[in-house]
């Protein structure tokens, strides 16, 4: 660890030195805070360092929040749009799965930790943001209640033609949140390869299903 804060340290002492007296510039700060991340972690099983490379929406998003102003209508427009590109359908054609299944997945905040073994399969992690049924008493509440979300949008049949629009909406922010919402804080299960086809499937059947008791 102790090389680790030289490094640091060395990389903001030129920044301040560069400056002279003045304050250093936010690029030299977010230079120095880039050269801080890097030095503070390290590839440890299937934990590897591309975990600190941020994409172009990352980017924009945080430097928006730090602005502490909303983003510009034109980038938030081209970010989703651009996500919204990432979105694979599924390729059986079948958006519901099993409902008993997407319930452990989403009660699931299991994996992409250094201990586990790649190809073991993650949780959803759903119940740290959100609410998912009447009986629980302990979750998140940075996203909203996911509590009769199939229900409350009139899906009494996930398979008809009439649930076409929700189910398609559903399947793509589950897909990819930034599809819909350029600076969502949703993580993007299936771009990001967090949860397989299968399991989207299965959690598309806990919040659509009308005998799942996110629907009761």
């Amino acid at each position: 660890m102790k090389h680790k804060t030289t490094a640091f340290v060395t990389t903001l002492a030129a920044v301040l030195l560069a400056g002279c007296s003045a304050a250093p510039s936010a690029a030299d700060a977010d230079k120095a805070t880039a050269a801080m991340l890097k030095s503070s972690f390290q590839a440890r099983g299937i934990a590897t360092l591309d975990r600190l490379n941020q994409d172009e929406a990352n980017a924009a998003c945080m430097q928006a929040d730090v602005a502490g102003k909303p983003l510009d209508d034109k980038v938030a427009k081209a970010i989703e749009a651009a996500n919204m590109k990432t979105v694979k359908w599924p390729t059986d054609g079948k958006f519901i799965g099993d409902w008993k299944e997407g319930e452990k997945i989403a009660q699931s905040g299991r994996g992409l930790t250094w201990t586990d073994k790649a190809g073991d399969p993650n949780g959803g992690n759903c119940y740290n943001c959100h609410q998912i049924s009447k009986e629980e008493i302990s979750f998140g509440t940075l996203g909203p209640s996911l509590y009769n979300y199939g229900k409350l949008r009139g899906v009494t049949d996930p398979n008809s033609a009439g649930g076409k629009a929700i189910v398609e909406y559903t399947w793509g922010k589950l897909w990819n949140a930034r599809a819909y919402n350029a600076c969502s804080q949703m993580p993007r299960v299936g771009h990001m390869a967090i949860l397989n086809q299968k399991q989207i499937q299965d959690v598309m059947a806990l919040l659509l299903d009308p005998a799942s008791p996110v629907n009761k």
